[in-house]
């Protein structure tokens, strides 16, 4: 009978220690996949072409007539490709129904793609979500998170040079 109840807290603490060895060994591996990056939009911007607006100063829209043309200057961060990223942004919705978005572009100012020339494609996002996802207030500005894709298309209203396929949609806090 002692024998038994050895054996029995030997299997135990066997497998006690097996989980915790498990937890010590992936959980760096877990939190790593979990690291999010915090986007500000000037971040999607090669470090070289951000050094050219020091100089010249940011660009000048031309408002005196004739359809809008979106600048197709600017590249964008290979590195980033792949990276668990959130973003701020106003949303411009492409499909979906009233109560949710599965597709749309993310911009970096109220009105982008609408009223004036769309920004360069290195200044939107092109926002996919298989599930959607609810935007109640279009004039807000939102938080994305997703797996962000450095990935051209092109739409009607603009080019892209970015795209997130998009997990979470939060509310902006300054």
């Amino acid at each position: 009978m002692m024998i038994q109840t050895m054996t029995a807290k030997f299997k135990s603490f066997r497998w006690l220690a097996f989980l915790s060895l498990f937890f010590v060994l992936f959980t760096p591996v877990i939190q790593a996949s979990e690291d999010v990056l915090t986007l500000d939009w000037i971040d999607l911007i090669p470090d070289e072409e951000r050094k050219q607006f020091d100089d010249i100063g940011m660009p000048i829209t031309d408002h005196s007539g004739g359809q809008a043309q979106q600048s197709l200057v600017g590249n964008v961060r290979e590195e980033l490709n792949g990276s668990q990223v959130k973003i701020p942004g106003f949303v411009i919705p492409l499909e979906g129904d009233e109560n949710i978005v599965t597709e749309f572009l993310l911009v970096p100012y109220f009105g982008a793609c609408i009223h004036v020339p769309p920004p360069p494609p290195n200044q939107i996002i092109y926002v996919k979500f298989e599930e959607g996802a609810p935007i109640q207030q279009l004039w807000d500005v939102v938080y994305v998170v997703g797996t962000l894709k450095t990935e051209v298309i092109s739409h009607e209203l603009a080019e892209t040079g970015y795209l997130i396929e998009g997990i979470a949609v939060q509310d902006y806090e300054d």
